[in-house]
């Protein structure tokens, strides 16, 4: 809406679309006060308004024209579950019926919102329970927002805390949804949006090798996470179909692109699964390929079981074995302890079930 004369208004317009100086220009040409739009901008982004009828400093009169004009469709929550180990995971209805889910995990030092970035997948990682539901659509940004705000509030009423930390680690290939996911952070960590430093923020990628590049180009400020779980092509293919279109080799190329344009941390993530993945030559193989990118760590993972797939966790000894390897050979990895899992919110497990 770069002139309000131009914008066909009626009822589907989402407002939060809008900049703030598209607001503006809509209330100068509805001949009202210009800090009307900062008013509205404030109800939408911090005190997080689910219907103008919310926005109680407006007249009556015109928050009846703001519903005549357009529409504020809001993420709601469908349903929620509480783990043992004190995970909540929430299942999140759009405004036309579709559903994803959220995470927030608690830890002693922490409390990390875990959110999605589409509906549903188009990757079909074999061990991922979200890679075998069909995609329906991208979250739009403020989507991706209203799950952080409401992981956040839930945050502050169970555990009387503000969350500390964003992974986009949930339903859905973020680097697929690019403009959107990059808007919802800089909502997330914008001064008149949740204030969030970017530094607290990992997006975890299955290896869209032209979008990590672009990632450097747009000298992104948060933290980079690299699903890999094989090192090496063969084996990579077996699980991860992306693989075929973005090889290892093509994932190091732009990982070292975009630590050249960014500074920022990456982190490799590795689920280990029983006699795929777990032996010390996958770990040798693993190593050579950390040294080849300017990796912060390598995040050993428990995998967690779903329906549709037959994989195994190892036994405790082979992953102590694994990770003593690593130790061995002097690189920074630790071992990440599943949550949630007795309500399926765990790692891979993210599937809409009832």
């Amino acid at each position: 809406m770069a002139e309000t004369a131009t914008l066909k208004i009626n009822g589907s317009n989402n407002i939060r679309q809008l900049s703030l100086p598209d607001l503006e220009q809509y209330f100068i040409a509805m001949r009202e006060k210009k800090f009307r739009a900062h008013q509205v901008w404030e109800w939408l982004w911090q005190k997080h308004a689910h219907s103008f009828a919310d926005m109680t400093n407006l007249s009556k009169e015109l928050r009846q024209k703001l519903g005549e004009n357009f529409s504020l469709p809001a993420l709601m929550v469908d349903a929620s579950q509480y783990s043992a180990d004190g995970t909540v995971k929430s299942r999140f209805k759009t405004h036309e019926g579709h559903l994803c889910e959220g995470v927030l995990i608690p830890t002693d030092n922490r409390y990390t919102a875990c959110v999605s970035s589409q509906i549903g997948c188009s990757l079909s990682c074999k061990f991922c329970a979200t890679g075998y539901i069909e995609r329906k659509r991208n979250l739009d940004f403020d989507e991706i927002y209203d799950e952080v705000v409401i992981l956040n509030q839930q945050c502050e009423k169970v555990y009387d805390k503000k969350l500390s930390n964003i992974v986009f680690m949930g339903m859905g290939e973020p680097l697929l949804n690019y403009k959107n996911v990059l808007k919802a952070i800089e909502r997330i960590t914008s001064p008149d949006g949740l204030g969030m430093s970017p530094k607290r923020i990992t997006v975890s990628t299955a290896g869209v090798a032209k979008q990590i590049r672009q990632l450097g180009d747009d000298k992104v400020k948060f933290k980079l996470a690299l699903s890999l779980h094989a090192a090496n092509d063969k084996k990579r293919h077996d699980i991860m179909p992306i693989n075929d279109s973005n090889n290892i080799q093509s994932l190091v190329e732009a990982l070292n692109h975009f630590y050249a344009q960014t500074k920022n941390e990456i982190t490799f993530e590795y689920i280990l699964f029983k006699d795929f993945n777990d032996s010390l030559k996958d770990a040798d193989e693993l190593i050579k390929l950390y040294r080849r990118v300017p990796a912060d760590l390598i995040n050993l993972i428990e995998y967690n079981p779903i329906d549709a797939a037959k994989f195994e966790k190892p036994e405790e000894s082979k992953v102590e074995a694994f990770m003593e390897y690593l130790g061995r050979h002097k690189v920074n990895a630790r071992l990440r302890r599943s949550r949630g899992k007795d309500i399926d919110a765990a790692c891979g497990q993210l599937a809409n079930k009832n």
